[in-house]
């Protein structure tokens, strides 16, 4: 008979739970996953993160090729959209992850449990799968079953129509008109996929600039660009209905003003935001308390919840809703319980928007240090001033450094451009050791490369760039 006792229960296998067992098993912990799906990785990896680079990646070459090949000297016939062999190739990436996972859970000896998990309280977790039910229990169990896309009241989801990101990576024709809603990551990175492949493209935010609670030279940068590509932005207006027969439909949009309009679309994206995830899993029968205002459960500096012996983490969680957040609280929960120091820097989560170009953050923005009352400094420099992007042909963008005006601590950066999110990471790690902008400023970085513009911004901070 299989074990039903272990010394760590997880419940849910996406980047934050599939990592906690890695690292739980890895000190030694008899470790057991529950996850619902036939495979592991979450809504990340099986209709998110991974998928969503994959067409990003895809539809970025189709633009290249059908406007950018004639600068470089290359000349080809008008290329053909083959958009089921793009998807059979996203399709194929996920496999390939999916099953590295797999393999993992292996190799590491732990127990994968089919089905949706139940708190019964006392340690134990009740497995719903195909088989039936059956009860196991732990010394600890880690919550971390992450979050669904928000629907909105007058625009339910009915998965043809009006959709979330799941849907949009799945159309099987480019739409005539996508009106997306909600101008954040996954309504920028999908919107961009569908505009290069010919869709015409309109995002509806509700607030005055896109990327809200980003740098506010980051939002007005990256919808510069981004309109250049065809997207047409409507801020500060919101949306209040849709009207008309299947595949053609009117949206109505209502702008700060009170007047109202309509947008003809065969296909509406809702990505207003998501919400963490614990339906059916007994976090309400079982005590646990929650945040009243976001939902997400309370945990304390070491992921427990109210509830002894339950932990959490993730988007179930303060913070944000990021894999690689997760991730990292996934190996400071299994390390907690092996009784070691896990620890997690909510400082330095940096976040990523990849689009082309990419954009990329990690820290304070340049408001949230006024409204602080913190005397910064502050350096930039544009990629036009860079080699490698102009050789590239990706010379738009920037990359900003703000630090502390009398100890020259990085608080913040902030980057529009070619591999942001590649470029990011540099600061993350002088930001997490509590480095300054001299740091990165003394630091030799390879010529001619885009690392050479984060060098740049650091030196700007004490107006002594190079090439600006």
């Amino acid at each position: 008979m299989a074990d039903t006792k272990f010394d760590v229960l997880v419940v849910g296998g996406g980047p934050g739970g599939y990592v906690a067992a890695l690292r739980a098993a890895q000190l030694g912990l008899s470790t057991a996953i529950v996850e619902q799906r036939e495979t592991l990785g979450g809504t990340c990896l099986n209709v998110g993160c991974i998928p969503s680079k994959a067409l990003l990646d895809s539809s970025e070459l189709y633009a290249k090729t059908t406007g950018e090949l004639a600068d470089h000297g290359i000349l080809v016939n008008k290329p053909k959209l083959d958009l089921e062999k793009m998807h059979e190739r996203k399709r194929s990436v996920v496999e390939k992850m999916v099953g590295g996972l797999k393999g993992l859970m292996k190799a590491k000896k732990i127990t994968v449990l089919r089905g949706t998990g139940r708190l019964e309280g006392d340690g134990k977790v009740r497995v719903a799968g195909a088989e039936g039910e059956t009860e196991y229990e732990a010394d600890s169990i880690v919550l971390a079953t992450g979050s669904v896309p928000i629907e909105l009241p007058f625009l339910k989801f009915d998965g043809t129509t009006v959709v979330s990101s799941t849907e949009a990576l799945e159309f099987e024709k480019v739409p005539e008109h996508l009106v997306v809603v909600g101008a954040g990551a996954i309504g920028l990175e999908l919107g961009s996929v569908w505009a290069r492949l010919g869709s015409r493209v309109t995002v509806v935010e509700i607030m005055g600039e896109i990327l809200p609670g980003w740098d506010a030279q980051v939002s007005k940068a990256l919808r510069r660009e981004l309109g250049k590509q065809g997207i047409e932005f409507r801020l500060g207006e919101k949306v209040t209905g849709i009207s008309g027969s299947k595949g053609r439909k009117k949206v109505a949009v209502e702008d700060k003003n009170g007047e109202s309009s309509e947008l003809p679309a065969d296909r509406v994206l809702v990505a207003v935001g998501r919400r963490p995830y614990y339906d059916g899993l007994g976090v309400d029968t079982l005590g646990i308390t929650t945040n009243e205002k976001s939902a997400r459960i309370v945990v304390d500096d070491h992921f427990a919840t109210s509830v002894p012996g339950v932990y959490a983490i993730g988007d179930l969680i303060h913070g944000p809703m990021l894999a690689h957040k997760a991730e990292d609280e996934g190996v400071a929960v299994a390390e907690v319980l092996a009784g070691k120091p896990g620890q997690m820097s909510y400082e330095t989560i940096p976040g990523v928007v990849y689009t082309w170009p990419e954009a990329a953050c990690v820290g304070a923005s340049e408001d949230e240090l006024k409204e602080a009352e913190t005397a910064y400094r502050s350096g930039s420099i544009n990629f036009a001033a860079n080699g490698r992007a102009q050789a590239m042909g990706a010379a738009y963008g920037f990359v900003k450094i703000l630090a502390e005006e009398t100890t020259d601590r990085v608080l913040g950066a902030h980057i529009v451009g070619p591999w942001a999110s590649d470029l990011i990471s540099e600061i993350v790690t002088v930001m997490e050791f509590g480095g300054s902008a001299e740091d990165i400023a003394r630091t030799v970085h390879a010529h001619p490369t885009l690392t050479e513009a984060v060098k740049e911004a650091a030196m700007a901070v004490d107006k002594r760039a190079i090439h600006a």
